[in-house]
């Protein structure tokens, strides 16, 4: 008997016009702004994900397509084609006056309703997670970047002062000053690495969702613990920074090794993501271990 192989599928399915319009539409609306965010965020440290998260966010989100199972549905058009126009006209008056952040949130908005409009509410729930993702390349407000981040980095200093001091260092903080014998250091420069926990959450993300795809609730739980491991993470980088300060002296803490320390802090974070995801895999295998017959009498 001759066994007959499907036929492979493609990547992409088959475009139509409207979807080649739809294609040169985006490449007119995105390249722009993108080129725009490569040049003011993807060269700074919290933005410096941006290339990585785009890269794997088109590999993830052409894999989705692929792997979907529902079939595309046209929606009805007035209320996304409103919304469209809205964010169009936003994305328009924040290039003219050189607001990037709006210019790439509109930008962001108008892509996801057009899509919306040509595959439909099922398919892009299908394809959820690559649009969420893909949305980390845009950077977001500096005003909102600021007002979170800023009592972490309070905290985050408190603890390291508090930790060393009870180790027996000379070390006091005032203000937004940390003091470790005779030199003295920002915490704003110290905690500057909390500046990158969207590239860490990105990185993580990333991880948890090819790791727990199908198990939304691994997927949830890790994913939730990736901003305490982002905290915790800076926490080891300051007090490296300091104890670096305080052995070396101020110079050393502001070279090399305060890129060191930066690439330590990646490291901790993704060691403990690992270690995190690890340990649910023990709990929840312990969970469904059937239990023996003679226990269960």
């Amino acid at each position: 008997m001759l066994l007959v192989k499907d036929p492979p599928r493609k990547i992409l399915p088959r475009l139509s016009t409207a979807d080649i319009v739809f294609l040169l539409g985006c490449a007119i609306l995105i390249v722009p702004t993108l080129i725009g965010v490569a040049r003011f965020s993807w060269t700074t440290e919290q933005g410096g994900h941006g290339p990585i998260v785009l890269a794997t966010g088109i590999w993830l989100l052409l894999r989705e397509i692929k792997d979907a199972k529902v079939e595309r549905a046209m929606p009805s058009p007035w209320l996304p084609a409103i919304g469209i126009a809205f964010f169009l006209s936003v994305f328009l008056i924040a290039r003219i006056t050189g607001i990037l952040e709006i210019e790439a949130m509109a930008m962001y908005g108008a892509l996801l309703l057009g899509i919306y409009l040509l595959v439909g509410g099922a398919f892009m729930r299908a394809i959820w997670f690559p649009l969420v993702y893909l949305a980390l390349v845009l950077p977001p407000p500096d005003t909102v970047v600021a007002a979170v981040t800023q009592p972490i980095k309070i905290a985050i200093s408190e603890w390291a002062v508090a930790l060393l001091h009870g180790l027996g260092y000379p070390i006091a903080s005032s203000g937004v000053n940390i003091y470790i014998a005779q030199f003295e250091l920002l915490v704003a420069a110290a905690c500057a690495g909390l500046n990158s926990i969207i590239s860490l959450g990105a990185i993580c993300l990333f991880y948890v969702y090819l790791r727990h795809r199908n198990n939304f609730v691994a997927f949830l739980l890790v994913s939730l613990a990736v901003i305490p491991v982002a905290i915790f993470s800076n926490f080891v980088r300051v007090i490296v920074l300091i104890l670096i300060t305080y052995y070396l002296g101020e110079a050393a803490a502001q070279g090399f090794l305060h890129d060191f320390a930066g690439l330590l802090m990646f490291s901790v974070a993704l060691v403990t993501i690992f270690a995190l995801d690890s340990l649910y895999g023990r709990i929840a295998a312990r969970r469904h271990r059937p239990v023996p017959l003679e226990a269960a009498a």
